[in-house]
């Protein structure tokens, strides 16, 4: 439930408040004045952004199993595939469901900055942000739109679940990691293109 609606929400408003945000209280100038540079700047702006994925998906994975030891049996740990593994291996799961949800935000991530360096408001770049994902997931759910699916960035969040398989089922997976790597490449040169020759005025 959180991964389709409320992460990449949070995600959106953070990613797309990373550069906007500062140019809108008017901080970006002082930043840029250090000898950092433009480029330095907006890598650590993404990387922060990363950190936050990471940290927000696992605080959503430890309040689950928390609440979970509480209110049922610790033991065993039934598959989806209807096998059991134990409960040391099932926490191993449990940690790199919570890494493939964070890896599957990265691509998002990514979007979220170029928006951000393209107004100087971080409401707007915040709004189109999370605008743009409530838009591709409405397209992911038409059937009649099928064949562009594989291209959405959203289309292989859901796949976290085959971690959760025995064994493992790896072909799902492997294409979200490389469509997030894409996504990440395309709109991180793109957010670099825009923000290292943008005229900062505020």
């Amino acid at each position: 439930a959180t991964l389709p609606v409320f992460l990449p929400m949070a995600v959106g408003v953070v990613a797309g408040d990373a550069i906007a945000g500062e140019a809108n209280s008017g901080t970006l100038r002082y930043l840029l004045v250090a000898p950092a540079g433009r480029t330095r700047l907006l890598l650590v702006k993404y990387a922060s952004v990363l950190v936050f994925c990471l940290v927000a998906t696992l605080v959503v994975a430890v309040s689950a199993l928390a609440v979970g030891a509480l209110l049922f049996p610790v033991g065993d740990v039934t598959t989806i595939s209807g096998t059991r593994i134990g409960f040391g291996e099932g926490l191993v799961r449990a940690a790199l469901t919570a890494l493939v949800v964070a890896v599957s935000l990265t691509g998002f991530a990514a979007i979220g900055l170029f928006v951000s360096t393209l107004t100087g408001s971080g409401i707007g770049a915040m709004a189109a942000t999370v605008g743009l994902l409530i838009t591709v997931q409405i397209l992911d759910s038409i059937p009649q739109l099928s064949g562009v699916h594989p291209y959405l960035f959203a289309h292989y969040w859901m796949s976290f679940a085959d971690v959760l398989r025995e064994p493992v089922y790896w072909d799902d997976l492997s294409k979200n990691f490389q469509l997030q790597g894409l996504y990440v490449a395309v709109f991180g040169s793109a957010a670099w293109a825009r923000f290292t020759a943008k005229d900062i005025t505020a």
